[in-house]
């Protein structure tokens, strides 16, 4: 991983490939490894994928009081620094919102923007509640407990009860990010706007990727947002929590590498 160094932190990310520039940013207590099997997928193809760990996570600095758009705006200094044209976002669930904010911020940065178990809408006040006594939680007992709970819950039952080895390892990994990281983003996420608007000017496609059975979104909020856009692609998987990039791994890369393609030929029309 190299570092970006922005307002005196640094940010890690991996950037491998030449062509197109396809963003993948990871959700809340994950990092960029959440993306590992969509990497080795997307290699074969003209992109230059990037992988980034937002602060607080993996290998970034954590930055006190961190918000969505100061993620977004480091993600623009990224693309800036590397020099590419403009690129597809891929995030998953809270890197979804910070896509948001990038689409918002820099819209001529932009080709394409998937919002993957994600959505506009700013959390409404039991949520954020709900946020609050998570930080409240940490501060008190530290995150490890906090994250044993928390990732087990993402995943659909039947596929959580199959795959303990994976939730073991995915609880390893977050285990070992910093509290102060977790309860900054938690922070982020309380304090970010909304971004409605935002889907509903977007001048360039969005991909939707929903879990029918999500806990974490309710598929009917999912759903909800998929008319906003004037050019969507939306996918429902029906057998899928939060965590579609395991639990439907083969769809959800065959959905994103054709929601790149599409934005390139939109892009060259």
């Amino acid at each position: 991983m190299k570092k970006l160094r922005y307002e005196g932190q640094e940010m890690a990310y991996h950037a491998e490939g030449k062509g197109t520039p396809v963003v993948l940013l990871h959700g809340f207590c994950e990092d960029h490894k959440i993306w590992e099997e969509f990497q080795n997928d997307l290699r074969e193809e003209p992109y230059q994928v990037i992988v980034i760990d937002l602060p607080g996570f993996g290998a970034s600095d954590v930055v006190e009081g961190i918000t969505i758009e100061g993620m977004a705006r480091r993600v623009h200094a990224l693309l800036q620094e590397l020099g590419t044209g403009p690129a597809v976002l891929i995030g998953h669930s809270m890197g979804g919102y910070v896509g948001l904010a990038f689409a918002r911020l820099f819209p001529e940065a932009l080709l394409g923007l998937g919002l993957f178990h994600s959505h506009p809408y700013a959390d409404e006040e039991e949520k954020k509640a709900t946020r609050q006594k998570s930080v409240e939680f940490i501060q008190r007992q530290g995150h490890i407990l906090f994250v044993k709970q928390l990732i087990p819950g993402l995943f659909a039952d039947n596929f959580a009860r199959s795959n303990t080895f994976l939730l073991e390892k995915l609880i390893y990994r977050a285990a070992k990010f910093p509290s102060e990281g977790i309860i900054a983003a938690q922070q982020a996420m309380i304090n970010r706007q909304d971004e409605t608007e935002t889907l509903r000017q977007i001048q360039v496609p969005v991909l939707f990727i929903v879990g029918k059975m999500d806990s974490a979104i309710p598929a009917e909020k999912s759903i909800a947002q998929t008319h906003l856009p004037a050019v969507a692609s939306i996918h429902i998987l029906e057998k899928a929590g939060h965590m579609g990039q395991f639990e439907a791994r083969k769809a959800t890369q065959r959905y994103v590498r054709q929601f790149i393609a599409f934005c390139e030929e939109k892009a060259n029309s």
